[in-house]
């Protein structure tokens, strides 16, 4: 089945999230070492077909690159490579920690279940694709 994959990409860290086949909602996945994050895809890409690549691009509140997209920046042509055939598409970030946080207290989860951060890596991951998905569902 198709699906669309989102990606908030870290230096130590990558959470994923996919698309239902409808390309309508965003579903968190996983939390993987970002060193694993091509290997990670190219699995997943034997069991469901990736159509599109989702990327949080960090940005300061000026909208200009953040020091932390110089990764996300050095990380995209191994992606590229990786997944020739598949379009990439950067979705600005900011704010999506804060809004998992916030997405992990109104769902009930425990402060202690709170800090692992690989749960607000792939919250974000799927914030970052639902935002995506939205935007395509209202043609901008």
């Amino acid at each position: 089945m198709d699906r669309i994959i989102g990606i908030d990409y870290g230096r130590k860290r990558t959470g994923i999230a996919a698309s239902d086949p409808l390309g309508i909602f965003a579903s968190a996945l996983d939390t993987v070492p970002s060193a694993k994050i091509i290997e990670y895809l190219q699995n997943y890409a034997l069991r469901e077909t990736i159509t599109e690549i989702v990327i949080g691009y960090p940005k300061n509140l000026n909208g200009l690159p953040a020091e932390a997209a110089k990764d996300v920046d050095a990380f995209l042509p191994r992606l590229r490579k990786a997944f020739p055939e598949v379009p990439v598409y950067m979705e600005d970030e900011r704010f999506t920690s804060v809004l998992a946080h916030r997405a992990m207290i109104d769902g009930g989860m425990k402060y202690k279940d709170r800090r692992d951060k690989s749960s607000v890596d792939r919250i974000s991951a799927a914030i970052i694709l639902q935002g995506f998905l939205d935007r395509k569902a209202k043609g901008l």
